[in-house]
């Protein structure tokens, strides 16, 4: 019982702290037509968006079945190996968080300048911080 409790404890001590201050367009998720809509996106800006989408659920394909291995493999862990399979899964988060933020760049890289002010007024409303970049990023 204790031991599933700090697992829990632990668990949501690393969601509080993997809380993100970065607004992020979300691209790949099941926002892609909202996405569209509110920006008003071209033909070739929302081709752009599902290849990125794709590429952003390859890139992060191995993070999930390693953080699905790490959860599996951890059932009955000492809570040591618990707190260390905690900095492990957050390490995976991170990685993942690094992929959706490059992704995101990309699409804003394609943003013309109407399209870029309408993503920092809606990320200034909601208190978050606007990814900063030029308008010909293409990692």
């Amino acid at each position: 019982m204790i031991r599933k409790l700090l697992f829990v404890l632990i668990l949501f001590i690393t969601n509080l702290s993997f809380g993100q201050e970065d607004c992020y367009l979300g691209i790949g998720g099941k926002d892609d037509v909202v996405i569209t809509e509110v920006f008003q996106l071209s033909e070739e800006q929302v081709e752009n968006l599902r290849n990125w989408g794709a590429e952003l659920e390859f890139r992060n394909e191995i993070f999930k079945i390693k953080a699905k291995k790490l959860l599996k493999n951890h059932g009955q862990a000492s809570p040591e190996d618990l707190l260390r399979m905690s900095y492990d899964y957050k390490a995976i988060l991170d990685s993942m968080a690094a992929n959706m933020r490059l992704l995101d760049k990309r699409m804003l890289g394609t943003f013309n300048n109407k399209q870029y002010n309408l993503y920092i007024m809606l990320c200034n409303q909601l208190s978050r911080s606007p990814i900063y970049t030029t308008r010909s990023v293409n990692e």
